[in-house]
């Protein structure tokens, strides 16, 4: 093995499909359950406190000729640190997923590329990967700023002495523009023009 190759980062999750094996005509089936090691190596690469379950059910059916798509059931359990408080947040995952593999899938090139609307359409590969599908949709699914019940917010204010602290209403783009028109408005609700 050489150096290169041993630095490459282990996959938790691998169910490669090679398309050319796939049937042309039926769903290729699949079932994927993370044992207990997979789970803590996951739950590791995407930075939860622990990943308890995940399952991974669904199947590759074909689509016209040459295309395929894969439908399948997501479902886990995870626990992250409150982004408040620091306590575990225990969340279920349950959600389905959809990939659509279109053999004329054109890649768009240019400085200005504009995004297709459907984020489910990729290019077919020559290998469609489920294990690597549910990684990518657990990490989709994971909550940015988990919350435990009951644990709220709280709003600080700093300002130094005889100074009023900045609000979020201070922040807002027109809010200056605002304050500088009802000062210009003349006392019987006019504009303040001259005139």
């Amino acid at each position: 093995m050489t150096e290169s190759s041993s630095a490459l980062p282990a996959v938790a999750l691998s169910l490669p499909f090679r398309v050319a094996a796939l049937s042309p005509r039926k769903p290729t089936r699949f079932d994927i359950t993370a044992n207990a090691a997979q789970c803590r190596d996951l739950a590791r690469d995407l930075g939860l406190g622990k990943l308890d379950r995940l399952t991974f059910k669904g199947e590759i059916r074909p689509q016209g000729r040459h295309d395929y798509v894969l439908i399948a059931d997501l479902d886990a359990q995870i626990m992250q640190p409150c982004s408040v408080s620091l306590q575990p947040v225990r969340t279920v995952i349950s959600e389905t997923v959809r990939r659509v593999y279109l053999a004329d899938f054109v890649v768009p090139v240019g400085d200005e590329v504009e995004m297709p609307e459907d984020d489910t359409v990729e290019p077919l590969p020559e290998t469609i990967d489920a294990g690597i599908v549910a990684t990518e949709a657990l990490t989709l699914s994971i909550p940015l700023y988990p919350r435990a019940p009951g644990v709220e917010l709280q709003t600080a204010s700093f300002a130094e002495a005889g100074v009023a602290p900045l609000q979020d209403v201070d922040l807002k783009p027109f809010a200056s523009l605002a304050a500088l028109r009802a000062r210009m408005s003349g006392p019987d609700g006019g504009d303040g023009d001259e005139s």
